[in-house]
């Protein structure tokens, strides 16, 4: 294949990454030599999830479990089951204090 120089320059271009962007392929569960470990450790996870006694085939213990209902998907109606919660988020640090004027004139 032969293309113009403008279109083999504007192809090229479209393979470079602005200013302050990262690739993100060299991150993350499959980037590099922790790649085969990291599988490992998923296939562990994912075995121990399926293997873990399922919570609702089993008895409630508090009226907190009988009170709430399973929460469902606000898209398909199918069950949600919470894995984890997060706080919100938190200030980098405390306000300043509030400043007492004291008027000397």
């Amino acid at each position: 294949m032969s293309l113009d120089a403008g279109e083999f320059i504007r192809r090229f271009l479209l393979h470079v990454l602005p200013s302050g962007f990262h690739r993100i392929r060299h991150y993350g569960l499959f980037a590099g030599t922790v790649r085969t470990r990291n599988i490992k450790r998923i296939r562990q996870f994912l075995a121990a999830s399926t293997t873990s006694p399922d919570r609702s085939r089993a008895e409630p213990n508090s009226e907190a479990e009988t009170a709430s209902p399973t929460p469902r998907c606000p898209c398909c109606g199918g069950r949600m089951i919470i894995v984890e919660t997060f706080e919100g988020a938190r200030p980098a640090r405390s306000p300043p204090p509030n400043r007492i004027r004291i008027d000397t004139s």
